[in-house]
């Protein structure tokens, strides 16, 4: 059987205007049957517990090209719509709603359009400038169909400017094909179907209608929302398996990274955190504290008191710490930092994998294994030390298909938008990995553009009108926090790292203390320390990225990978650097960037972390290409080369240590009838980058007490340059020195004096003594300052020094 057109109507409960219906859509169709020939009219009956069956039988019986498609329960327009047009056998098939909101003599302009264009669908439109609404729908209903066609747009079919008007003509053949293929059962199935269409290259074309609401719509104001349920249930349709199993396996590698931590969260430490993982669990706990008390999350004088803290000049990552302050409340602080950690570093090399899916490989599985080198080399590895804003980066990778997308020109306002809220999200997860970002994407462009000059012209228009529409949504949005950063209270110009913070030659070619082949011991001899061996990729792996670049040197995306790759290796040496094996020192490519603005605080060892994604797209374009060949031993051995390379840096699990116990004084809240308002807790030592076990105090126990001095970034002296710690004053240097040597100094009036106006400023309630290396030289000291004894409160010893600060 086959005919010229059919005609779908789903009807749930229309008894009062399914018959009008039925009768205006025969008129029509008869009274031009050279232009419609045969067709039919399918009612599909969605479970109605009314006499909607019943009047479309009495119709069917006059009329015996009208059919009846019964249901017997409610499952949804999208359920009705779908049997509807599987049961039909139309050349063309048209879907309208039982109220005829658009008039069936609107068919006439659908048909033309099918015809003239060769669409495989003519869709009404009520977006369209030409449409007429007769008859508008209240406000509130009006704006949110507007506001979710925007994010159909955005999330589904991009370009499509009305998906839910219910007036769609399509081919016959292609509609059953996507309704066949469909499974939502509710009003989401008219972006499905569209979906399907673009997918197959099918073009859809708007068609300017009238349009006029019906009073009794069958559209609840809870049904929006279901629609962007089952929106999320199509975007998940969408991802394919292997996506799932390489994300899947992304997380189990990062699981079994950090399984030592997760195994014990209550006493667990991070062997090479330094100090970071008790300042980043105290930037957890001291954001999740702001918000639930609706502080301000850019200032604290918790640690560094009584200055406090610029949080916004510090690394506190307010993108996730933010969203993550329930799990911090109700799981604490080490769980929020296991989890950022691990669930970071696999959504990192899923978004590498999406990127270069996406944009490079056809093979799945070598967008991964570029995606694992990405994510999972060397100088991520060392980061995931203690410095979780250099692994977290699944925003880089959203932000090079954003720009990219800008380069093609197709929807230059849109692309322009949403780059510059995924800039702004970026800056609020760190702004050192977006600044190397857009060091390494503008080293590639300008490479590519010398190569493909055509491309770069074609892309220079639209790449720079949506770089300024980024910018001018991102600016507003940032201007405060930066504004705060650099210029609000304890604010800093920059940060000093001291010397020999670039990259020797020799480390690109070593392997990294936790790569397979590589020990902590030899590493240590190339790196400023564990959580900054920003080069390691090893030679293995460096001569296979050679090699591939020779071999596949015709292709422009590879020259400019090879140049990224070396300029961003080269910046990496620094100001100067040594030529291996000799004494000879040479001026490095760093100097000219060292003292201009926000590079001045960078540690430039870390601008290899460029070459990382540089490696990995390299690795998956050879892998795609050894896939394909029909040379079994080209491919055989370009495979064992690939994984000769990759084996030795493959990285092991992080070793993991007891962190010490927190004092009873402390977590049985001893300390409180020591402190009145505004007075803090000074430690001996105070807290600083070298020993920040007081922050773990204060984050295990409810941040119930302030304490002197701390671990976090602030001004120092009159130009105000950024060091790690709080000012220090001379009884804290001697607190260290102390504790450094072991040695007990002699302490007289002078001594004694400066500790009581240290005291003073740090507005100190009580002085706390724990037990740690060369506690006994430390008590001496202390008590010879204060001139009295100290007492055992709790586990530590204490000095009340109320009266002395004050």
């Amino acid at each position: 059987m086959s005919v010229d057109l059919s005609v779908v109507v789903p009807a749930y409960n229309e008894e009062s205007r399914l018959r009008p219906t039925l009768d205006a859509i025969c008129a029509h169709l008869r009274a031009d049957p050279g232009r419609w020939g045969d067709w039919e009219l399918i009612v599909v009956d969605d479970g109605s517990t009314d006499s909607t069956a019943k009047i479309a039988k009495e119709a069917a019986a006059e009329e015996p090209r009208i059919h009846l498609v019964g249901g017997e329960d409610n499952r949804g327009k999208g359920n009705a719509l779908r049997r509807g047009v599987l049961a039909s056998y139309g050349r063309r098939v048209l879907i309208t709603d039982a109220d005829l909101a658009t008039p069936i003599e609107e068919l006439d302009r659908l048909d033309k359009q099918l015809a003239a264009e060769d669409s495989a669908a003519a869709i009404g439109s009520r977006a369209h400038p030409e449409s007429r609404i007769e008859v508008h729908q209240r406000a509130i209903r009006e704006w949110l169909g507007r506001m979710g066609n925007r994010l159909i747009r955005a999330v589904a079919v991009p370009g499509i400017y009305d998906t839910q008007c219910g007036f769609k003509l399509f081919d016959g053949d292609r509609a059953r094909a996507a309704f066949a293929d469909s499974r939502l059962d509710g009003w989401g199935i008219d972006v499905e179907v569209l979906r399907f269409f673009r997918r197959e290259g099918w073009p859809v074309t708007e068609v300017p209608v009238r349009w006029s609401h019906q009073a009794g719509s069958k559209v609840r104001p809870l049904d929006y929302g279901k629609v962007l349920v089952e929106l999320v249930r199509l975007r998940a349709r969408a991802v394919r398996r292997v996506d799932l199993v390489v994300t899947g396996l992304f997380l189990l590698a990062s699981v079994l990274l950090y399984k030592g931590l997760w195994t014990d969260l209550d006493s667990g430490y991070l062997t090479d955190a330094g100090q970071d993982q008790n300042q980043w669990e105290w930037f957890f706990a001291v954001t999740a504290d702001n918000v639930v008390h609706l502080r301000n999350p850019l200032f604290t004088t918790l640690q560094g008191y009584p200055d406090g803290v610029n949080l916004m000049a510090n690394t506190v990552m307010l993108g996730l710490s933010v969203p993550l302050t329930p799990v911090t409340l109700l799981l604490g602080p080490t769980v929020t930092w296991a989890l950022v950690l691990t669930g970071g570093l696999a959504a990192t090399a899923t978004a590498w994998y999406w990127l270069i899916a996406r944009r490079l490989v056809d093979n799945p599985w070598a967008a991964a294994l570029g995606a694992a080198v990405a994510a999972f080399a060397p100088p991520m590895i060392s980061h995931g030390n203690a410095h979780p804003n250099f692994l977290v980066l699944f925003m880089i990778p959203v932000i090079i298909d954003r720009a990219l997308r800008l380069c093609e020109g197709r929807n230059v306002v849109r692309d322009g938008v949403l780059l510059g809220l995924f800039a702004t999200y970026q800056i609020f997860l760190g702004e050192e990995p977006l600044l190397l970002a857009a060091m390494g994407m503008l080293l590639f462009a300008l490479s590519y553009a010398l190569v493909r000059r055509d491309v770069a012209r074609a892309a220079r228009r639209p790449l720079l009108r949506g770089l300024a529409i980024a910018m001018a949504v991102c600016l507003p949005l940032i201007a405060f926090p930066l504004g705060w950063q650099f210029f609000g209270p304890q604010s800093y110009t920059n940060v000093l790292h001291g010397d020999n913070t670039g990259n020797g030659p020799r480390a690109f070619l070593e392997f990294a203390g936790r790569s397979l082949m590589g020990t902590d011991e030899r590493a240590d001899r190339f790196a400023m320390n564990r959580t900054e061996q920003n080069a390691f990729f090893g030679w293995p792996l460096v001569a296979l990225a050679t090699a591939i670049v020779v071999r596949l040197w015709r292709l422009a995306v590879v020259k400019a990978l090879a140049f990224t790759a070396f300029a961003a290796a080269f910046l990496s040496l620094g100001a100067e650097f040594r030529i291996p094996y000799t004494d000879i020192v040479l001026t490095g490519p760093w100097r000219g960037l060292a003292h201009q603005p926000l590079f001045e605080s960078v540690i430039e060892s870390r601008v290899a972390m460029i070459c990382a994604p540089a490696l990995g797209v390299l690795v998956a374009l050879a892998v795609d290409r050894l896939a394909v060949t029909r040379d079994r031993v080209n491919q055989v051995v370009g495979l064992a080369a690939v994984a000769a390379a990759l084996v030795p840096v493959l990285p092991t699990p992080y070793p993991v240590r007891e962190r010490p116990d927190v004092p009873e004084f402390i977590t049985k809240g001893m300390y409180r009838s020591y402190l009145s308002d505004g007075e803090s807790v000074v430690t001996v030592p105070l807290p600083y980058p070298g020993s920040a076990e007081a922050l773990h105090w204060q984050s295990a126990t409810g941040l119930g007490f302030s304490v002197a001095g701390g671990y976090f970034n602030g001004p120092w002296g009159p130009d105000r340059i950024g060091i790690y710690g709080a000012t220090p004053r001379h009884t804290s240097n001697l607190f260290n020195d102390v504790r450094n040597t072991g040695r007990k100094p002699n302490i007289g009036p002078n001594w004694q004096a400066q500790a009581r106006a240290d005291l003073a400023a740090w507005r100190a309630g009580v002085v706390v003594l724990e037990p740690q290396y060369n506690a006994e030289a430390l008590y001496a000291t202390v008590e010879k300052l204060l001139g009295e004894p100290g007492r055992r409160v709790g586990g530590v010893w204490v000095w009340d020094v109320q009266t002395e600060s004050r």
